[in-house]
């Protein structure tokens, strides 16, 4: 009988069949996929009641997935005309268009899990970045994610050898209607594919946004599905620079606001042109430049440092917190390398886009540190220990005011050469051999640790490990600690420390995740200067300062008079009464913080209220429209002072 019904409904609905299967078998095991990563975030999603709204939504992000897939052989079904061999033709090339998409949905989720694990978010634009650097990801994969490549291959083996028989016997059985009556009937299904895709009839598509019904991004990605939030976030790249997905404001209210935030005297504008260039007197006056070097620890957020309430995993800072000027309140601008690289060596503001270390327009001309301090005749170097071509930076840099860039190519004979490049042994060892080699000065340089990444490689013997296996995540930042502790007490020791000050930052926490919007708790990161020969005395700056203030407050303790765009504040000279501020950008959201008072961003949508308190973001009766004007200005500011190139010197 149950057969029978199918072959009824195959001979009505002639060449609809084999896609309204392929529609139903691609939702169940998309659903199926979803259901999985359900259960395996329970808490998370019944914390925001999240069931149905999760299922409901994934349902319709996954119509439009599997229509925008089948829309071109359906139209080739329907409107390629029976002459020669041409219906063989089109009957092939679906079958190849089935088995290819299918592959890559299999792929993408089964992906998915140790995306999570890593990013709390499913795979979106960062997944498609690291793509164009093949030897680090798949050494990377291979090294922490055997079990999983394995699981990959097994379930796409099985993809293309199951799949490629359903889909020859669905495509082989599938009955054809004359192509005359194809024709006629292709307005309505033309019009279901149309439907189907833009999911609404209202002004805009359906997007990732109808995902985000709850406080959690997390449960609102799961909502989505890979292969369509990737797709997206690589259409989206057209979009890339424009901020004015969270609203408008005039550009003159866009740079007042921003002036006044930064708390700089407004007679110290210089050039209408350039709107955030302005003097900046420093808080210290020196007979003589001294060098500089900045420390960007890969990946080590507060929650690896004792002092910051955080694990006993940092013992060598713990011990120079007490040794100079520590920051008890800094805070990242984003979960990327390369946003750590732009707030700390450019002072540049985080926007929805990826970072200017990579987009076309801030490859030359645009500011950095390094300009100011080359124009005073500093010698200017980035040192690394991987290829600098990662994330562009060897091309940013050399644009944008730095004379040379060390990296792998660099090391004769390091200690130890993991995935990601030489160890951060050998890092420091190029630092200190620089720093004697340009005693006479000035110098400057950039130093990007990178042991304390995924896989997590150092060398055996220095460190006691805190678990088994050796290469896990708290066992390397006990070795990034380790290191960096070893260069700072080499350095305390040598000549150049009487006239060089050091910050040691990180970059980004190791994982940010959580149940917020935005999970500020995971932005927090150590920051310390010291040096100068012990003229940096032993203090806490415990207001909530963020990454992009720290380019004018070296300026300001190195005592050089300037003129840059930087809208950080020199946090030598903030009034006590004065709160703090900080400025965060994860994934889609825009976050602007001010003592307690938090304003969040979603691309079209509202902006919401909140107070951070407890390490987590409480629902707040919505705090005044001067205040949510003031955040809505710095993420506007961003793109716009990159896409009319107005962040540079004159």
């Amino acid at each position: 009988m149950f057969k029978q019904v199918i072959l009824q409904a195959k001979r009505k609905m002639g060449p609809v069949w084999p896609f309204l299967m392929l529609y139903l078998l691609g939702l169940s095991a998309l659903s199926t996929a979803r259901l999985l990563f359900m259960i395996w975030q329970w808490d998370r999603v019944i914390a925001v009641d999240g069931i149905l709204s999760v299922l409901a939504i994934g349902v319709r992000i996954d119509t439009i997935l599997l229509f925008q897939f089948l829309a071109l052989p359906v139209v080739l079904y329907f409107l390629v005309p029976d002459i020669g061999a041409l219906r063989r033709i089109v009957k092939n090339f679906s079958r190849f268009w089935v088995m290819a998409s299918s592959l890559l949905f299999v792929f993408m989720e089964v992906s998915t899990p140790s995306y999570i694990v890593e990013y709390d978010t499913r795979p979106s634009r960062i997944f498609v970045e690291y793509l164009i650097y093949p030897k680090e990801v798949f050494g990377t994969l291979w090294a922490s994610y055997k079990p999983q490549l394995f699981i990959a291959a097994g379930l796409m083996t099985a993809t293309a050898i199951y799949g490629g028989r359903f889909y020859k016997r669905l495509f082989d059985e599938a009955v054809i209607w004359p192509w005359s009556k194809r024709v006629l009937a292709f307005p309505a299904v033309g019009l279901i594919l149309f439907l189907g895709i833009r999911s609404n009839l209202a002004h805009r598509p359906a997007n990732p946004s109808i995902a985000s019904f709850s406080n959690d991004h997390l449960v609102n990605d799961l909502a989505l599905n890979s292969t369509y939030n990737v797709l997206f976030a690589i259409y989206n790249l057209k979009h890339e620079v424009k901020g004015d997905i969270y609203g408008k404001l005039e550009d003159e209210e866009i740079i007042r606001r921003v002036r006044e935030a930064a708390l700089i005297a407004p007679d110290a504008f210089t050039n209408d042109e350039i709107p955030s260039l302005h003097q900046q007197i420093p808080s210290f006056q020196r007979d003589r430049h001294p060098n500089l070097v900045i420390v960007l620890e890969e990946s080590l957020g507060a929650q690896f440092v004792s002092t910051l309430g955080g694990d006993d995993l940092s013992p060598e800072l713990d011990k120079w917190s007490k040794k100079g000027l520590w920051f008890t309140s800094m805070y990242a601008t984003g979960t990327r390398s390369v946003r750590g690289i732009e707030a700390i060596s450019a002072g540049f503001t985080p926007s929805p886009s990826r970072s200017v270390v990579k987009l076309e327009k801030s490859q030359t001309g645009f500011y950095t540190i390094a300009r100011t301090l080359k124009n005073l005749g500093y010698t200017t170097e980035f040192i690394y220990g991987g290829e600098s071509h990662f994330d562009n930076m060897r091309r940013f840099f050399l644009g944008n005011g730095f004379d040379r860039v060390i990296d792998i190519n660099d090391y004769d004979d390091p200690v130890f050469l993991g995935t990601w490049g030489v160890s951060d042994e050998d890092l420091f060892e190029k630092a200190h051999t620089r720093l004697l080699e340009k005693e006479d000065g000035p110098y400057f340089s950039l130093v990007f640790t990178s042991s304390f990444h995924s896989p997590f490689e150092y060398p055996d013997g220095r460190i006691e490990p805190v678990e088994t296996p050796a290469f896990t995540r708290r066992n390397a930042v006990k070795y990034a600690d380790y290191a960096v502790g070893q260069f700072l007490a080499r350095a305390e020791k040598s000549k150049y420390w009487k006239n060089t000050l050091f910050l040691v930052v990180a970059d980004h926490d190791s994982r940010v995740y959580g149940d917020t919007l935005v999970p500020i708790k995971h932005f927090q990161i150590p920051a310390l200067i010291t040096g100068l020969g012990g003229e940096v005395k032993p203090a806490v700056y415990s207001k909530i300062s963020s990454q992009i203030d720290l380019p004018p407050t070296l300026l300001s303790l190195m005592g050089i008079t300037s003129e840059h765009p930087m809208i950080g504040r020199d946090l030598t000279q903030v009034p006590e009464e004065v709160p703090g501020r900080a400025l965060f950008q994860y994934e889609k959201h825009f976050a602007y913080m001010v003592g307690d008072k938090v304003a969040v961003f979603l691309p079209r949508k509202a902006p919401q209220s909140f107070v951070y308190q407890n390490k987590t973001l409480a629902a707040s009766a919505d705090h005044s429209d001067a205040f949510i004007k003031t955040a809505l200005a710095h993420v506007l500011w961003t793109s716009k002072m990159y896409q009319e190139q107005r962040y540079r010197l004159p």
